[in-house]
């Protein structure tokens, strides 16, 4: 059953998707050659704290930390650890909190120092095609063309778009209807409404779309050991558009990147 949100609800949604986007934001100022991961768990951690909220993956399910944090070939779900960070590396950090009784859940694969071309450009490809599955939350519009949308834009580049872990709704608890897979047919899936709120998440691979799940009941990494790369966002249908409940502007600012891709899905409510 999918659980549209009002306005007031999407505010308060608003507020705890930008925590996540300021938490995500302090890291990026932290992330480089020499750290651990579990040092950038501890500084999201105090972090949420010291802004009023919990941590929303501490404890869910059983998860040990407050980041999952995924390097490499880790494709979503890593524990964070005291392995180092190296140059070349790219690192998938996920976050979440819980802020006035909302989930806000958010996503950025950051790059540390200096990394391939070919893995910069599966992060370009893999971040394009947020946006373009953003395009299609519009009123009236399926979640398949969400879906449709991230497939095409991946795999006409010819990397691997994971089929066994999908985005989806979000509110007072993390995971709510529907599921929002990133690859599917047009004109399929449930029809978007006003106040639909969901968490879209690209996840897509170098090469094979296939994973392997560890027995640790987490970790999850391309079948390959080639790269992966995650980009999610919280959107919002208001007014029968896509609004962006989270934003990448605080790790921008923090990284010095200049970029207006968001702008089209930016609205003050």
């Amino acid at each position: 059953m999918i659980q549209l949100k009002t306005i007031d609800e999407l505010r308060l949604m608003k507020e705890s998707a930008r925590l996540v986007s300021k938490t995500l934001g302090m890291l990026a100022k932290e992330i480089k050659p020499g750290i651990t991961t579990l040092y950038l768990d501890k500084l999201a951690h105090d972090f949420i704290k010291d802004h009023g909220a919990e941590p929303a993956f501490l404890g869910y399910g059983g998860f040990p930390n407050s980041l999952c944090i995924s390097p490499n070939e880790q494709v979503v779900h890593g524990f964070p650890n005291n392995d180092v960070v190296k140059e070349g590396d790219v690192l998938s950090v996920d976050c979440g909190v819980i802020l006035n009784g909302f989930v806000g859940d958010h996503a950025y694969t950051f790059e540390i120092g200096e990394v391939k071309p070919e893995v910069k450009k599966l992060l370009q490809v893999t971040k394009e095609s947020l946006y373009k599955g953003i395009e299609q939350v519009v009123r009236g519009k399926r979640i398949g063309d969400i879906s449709h949308a991230i497939q095409t834009h991946c795999e006409k580049e010819g990397y691997g778009v994971v089929r066994e872990l999908v985005g989806h709704g979000l509110g007072r608890k993390m995971h709510e209807d529907p599921q929002v897979p990133n690859y599917g047919r047009q004109g399929s899936g449930k029809v978007i409404k006003d106040g639909l709120a969901i968490a879209i998440e690209p996840m897509v691979n170098m090469g094979t779309e296939k994973v392997k799940f560890h027995n640790d009941g987490w970790t999850v990494t391309t079948l390959d050991n080639l790269p992966s790369a995650h980009f999610e966002h919280d959107v919002a249908v208001i007014n029968g558009k896509p609004v962006l409940l989270s934003t990448f502007d605080y790790v921008y600012e923090a990284l010095g990147i200049v970029s207006d891709e968001e702008k089209q899905f930016q609205l003050d409510f």
